[in-house]
């Protein structure tokens, strides 16, 4: 199957932070590009389709965008 992807993701297991509306969620970034992630959560109820995305290890406040949600999993996009 062809990528389809406008940039390369890179697979990452790194802790992140789900931030909207004065909520914190805790997740997990799964795989990391230039224009996106795929994050994992426990529990996606209450999570809004925009949010910040804060990866402290790597010193990141991104601005989300979701695009698909599956089992546990959030597709976001940046910007």
């Amino acid at each position: 199957m062809a990528e389809s992807r406008r940039a390369p993701r890179h697979f990452v297991l790194k802790a992140g932070t789900i931030k909207f509306g004065g909520n914190a969620v805790d997740c997990l970034v799964r795989n990391l590009s230039m224009t996106g992630a795929a994050l994992e959560v426990s529990n996606e109820t209450g999570i809004p389709a925009r949010f910040m995305l804060i990866v402290p290890s790597d010193g990141l406040h991104l601005v989300c965008r979701s695009v698909w949600r599956k089992a546990h999993r959030i597709g976001v996009v940046f910007g």
